[in-house]
């Protein structure tokens, strides 16, 4: 592995379940964490009791979609990279109400935020948590028939799933990242693609692919989320691991 050294990384969705074990993993590998939270106190609280006053934590307590862009990009100023795991409240309220946009709309911002202040040559690196049902738009991705008309009700039915293919969509299209090679732009970006969540409480044996091995609608998988965490770290971290996976949308099974 190729670690970088200690750096300061923002997390975006810090303290929802996947995002407050991406915040203890990257504090554990002695990152310096910029963790974007309504409450301070939250975000703290659902940290591990020896992170919780770690030196490298700072929490920015906000709402991402009420943050004006020259609040965003000055909480950004100084970060190599940035992650979000952000999703929609399974409630009504969180799956229908607004923002409608709220990870796409982070996604697009936080990267104008990083490319204003990063050069080709020092790219910063945005990590973004999907799901295995976002389909890869740029790679020939084979999707049952049944699995399309599944999808094409989500899409229209159930905005969170429009919301993370549209976040999908934007890296792919507006943001130029190779996948290998040299860098193309100040901003390279890299999708998790996580196959259904569990809760696991270590890191256990998981597999990476460029594109989904099984159906998101007829035959799951399952992602622990610590697994999902661990791996976004390793991406956010780690110059070889990221270098494999630079402008790619792997996914991710636990192994059975």
């Amino acid at each position: 592995m190729n670690q970088q050294p200690p750096h300061d990384i923002a997390v975006f969705g810090a303290t929802g379940a996947t995002g407050r074990l991406l915040v203890a993993e990257l504090l554990s590998r002695g990152a310096r964490v910029r963790a974007v939270a309504r409450s301070a106190q939250k975000m703290r609280g659902v940290l591990p009791e020896p992170l919780r006053g770690h030196d490298g934590l700072a929490v920015i307590e906000a709402s991402v979609s009420e943050l004006p862009d020259a609040e965003l990009a000055g909480h950004l100023r100084g970060c190599s990279a940035a992650a979000s795991t952000l999703g929609h409240t399974l409630s009504f309220r969180g799956v229908y109400g607004k923002p409608r946009r709220l990870v796409a709309d982070t996604a697009r911002r936080v990267c104008d935020a990083l490319a204003a202040q990063a050069t080709p040559d020092a790219p910063a690196r945005f990590v973004l948590m999907g799901s295995a049902g976002v389909r890869h738009r740029g790679q020939q991705e084979p999707i049952p028939l049944a699995q399309h008309a599944v999808l094409a009700l989500l899409r229209l039915l159930v905005p969170p799933h429009a919301d993370n293919e549209q976040a999908a969509e934007h890296l792919r299209t507006r943001v130029p990242s190779v996948s290998g090679g040299d860098p193309a732009g100040p901003v390279q970006w890299a999708v998790v693609r996580p196959d259904t969540l569990v809760d696991h409480d270590a890191v256990t044996p998981y597999d990476a692919h460029p594109s989904p091995t099984r159906s998101a609608i007829f035959n799951a998988g399952q992602t622990s989320r610590i697994n999902t965490a661990h791996f976004m770290a390793d991406l956010l971290t780690d110059d070889t691991r990221f270098a494999e996976w630079r402008g790619k949308m792997p996914v991710l099974y636990n192994q059975d």
